[in-house]
């Protein structure tokens, strides 16, 4: 039997939005992200980024919160900063997605096998790095879940250093908020507003049947052309999406 309740206090529980989220992630863990991009255009809201891939061959799809770190020069912080996403992933919890928005810079690291490990042992779920990543095949051999727009292999230290952590940050032309919902596979990374995750996730579940029914439509023996014009399809949404 599962614990009695807290008395009410006029305020939401907020394991409440814990359960709702941890729901939710496990059904947009369920999807891809070609599907949830689909229903992110059908429902007019920006989401998909482009650019930024897995790092590794066979890199798993994550699902998760965002964590978010915004990257500047180290010169122009006060004593240069901290140490790229240090206390982020120190604060993460499992199921986190460590989100690093270095406005697509590609000639300096933001991640490396060090604090993969640290991300590893509290659970994170993975990294999407608007930007570069190092380390790649000690990343890989950890298992670590990492999207970026390239590997290199310059250091961050004395370059680049955290900005702010758990902020709106842009990423790939995205504004992503704190514990918005990341979905990352093979294709790239999508992000989710928390506000519509409930209403997105729904859409792209309808939108993957769909595309599953038009699948075994064709392997019924269907023409490709008849199918992809055939009205029994686009009125999955109610509409020709």
């Amino acid at each position: 039997m599962p614990p009695p309740r807290a008395p009410w206090t006029g305020q939401p529980d907020p394991t409440d939005n814990a359960r709702v989220n941890d729901d939710l992630i496990k059904r947009l863990v369920a999807l891809d992200t070609c599907a949830v991009s689909d229903a992110l255009d059908h429902l007019g809201i920006p989401g998909a980024t482009t650019g930024i891939g897995p790092m590794w061959p066979g890199c798993p799809r994550i699902a998760g919160r965002a964590r978010t770190v915004e990257v500047a020069d180290a010169a122009s912080i006060p004593g240069g900063g901290r140490h790229m996403a240090t206390s982020t992933v120190a604060a993460a919890t499992a199921g986190d997605v460590i989100v690093i928005a270095n406005r697509g810079r590609t000639d300096v690291s933001c991640w490396g096998d060090i604090i993969a490990t640290a991300a590893q042992v509290n659970g994170v779920a993975g990294t999407v790095v608007d930007g570069a990543c190092r380390d790649v095949d000690a990343v890989a051999a950890l298992g670590y879940p990492l999207w970026a727009r390239a590997a290199v292999p310059v250091t961050a230290r004395g370059r680049i250093a955290d900005r702010a952590n758990d902020v709106p940050v842009p990423f790939a032309g995205i504004t992503v908020h704190p514990q918005d919902l990341v979905l990352a596979d093979g294709s790239g990374v999508v992000f989710l507003p928390s506000s519509r995750a409930a209403e997105i996730i729904e859409t792209a579940e309808r939108l993957a049947a769909r595309q599953e029914a038009m699948i075994a439509a064709i392997r019924g023996g269907a023409s490709v052309v008849e199918v992809m014009a055939d009205a029994r399809f686009r009125s999955a949404l109610g509409g020709n999406a």
